[in-house]
């Protein structure tokens, strides 16, 4: 039987690139919808940036928990 492909190197570093395309997309709506926000109520501007960035810090804290993971359940080889 012929092996087509070999997979050599850390697969770490493709489940952090997929695990890195939520919080992406996320970063985006936030901040789209934010200047949204602001554009259409100009007087709760900084009410609405303040949540903007508190979801903006939420969602990235997903992003960093994706890099750390693949050093906690490592092979170790």
């Amino acid at each position: 039987m012929a092996q087509l492909a070999e997979l050599t190197g850390s697969i770490a570093s493709v489940g952090y690139g997929l695990a890195a395309i939520g919080p992406g997309i996320g970063v985006g709506l936030i901040f789209g919808n934010g200047v949204q926000a602001m554009a259409r109520q100009p007087e709760a501007a900084g009410l609405i940036r303040s949540n903007m960035f508190i979801g903006f810090a939420l969602t990235e804290a997903l992003a960093l928990i994706g890099i750390v993971m693949p050093f906690v359940f490592g092979t170790g080889s």
